[in-house]
């Protein structure tokens, strides 16, 4: 199988696409901490959270049951828990960036196919971008029903617009990436 084949194959709906990096609430759309990979078949973002705050209590647990309280007291008990602890927190930043790049990864053949001139990244920066707003602009758009073609005909107008508004830091970006 050729990359363009599987790249066929694991394309997705611009509303896949976006329900993994991005949430609606209440009519404001913000970029997801932990990206959803449910949306393009794989874990759901509720289970990777699950498993992230159940690890600090299952090192609670393992630590200080009566077993091993015990055998270490308390002093060395508190030591053990907070050098895991340490472990632990890294533990979590380099399963949230795994997640985040696996499902980058994934939706990008579909991104680039519909903006290839878009960076996804610069989309979903919060600021020093031309694309700051595109958040706001996904945001109206959702909110107009629109879906599908008509979606990305309007993120499509909407970039060119972010791009003319914003033209001294798209042109200094090109030059960068040269």
């Amino acid at each position: 199988m050729t990359t363009q084949e599987k790249n066929r194959e694991e394309m997705f709906s611009l509303e896949a696409l976006f329900s993994s990096i991005i949430k609606i609430k209440n009519g404001v759309a913000k970029k997801r901490l932990i990206f959803d990979q449910g949306a393009v078949g794989g874990i759901a973002s509720k289970w990777v959270i699950l498993f992230l705050i159940s690890l600090p209590i299952m090192l609670y647990a393992g630590i200080f049951n009566p077993i091993i309280f015990n055998m270490l007291g308390i002093a060395q008990a508190i030591i053990f828990f907070v050098v895991f602890l340490s472990m632990v927190m890294i533990m979590v930043f380099a399963i949230i960036f795994i997640n985040n790049s696996k499902v980058t990864r994934k939706i990008m053949p579909t991104w680039e196919q519909s903006f290839k001139d878009i960076d996804l990244k610069l989309a979903l920066a919060s600021a020093g971008t031309p694309y700051k707003e595109f958040l706001k602009h996904y945001a109206k758009a959702v909110q107009d029903g629109l879906t599908g073609e008509a979606l990305e005909k309007r993120l499509q107008e909407n970039f060119a617009q972010m791009e003319s508004e914003n033209q001294t830091l798209v042109d200094a970006i090109k030059r960068g990436k040269r």
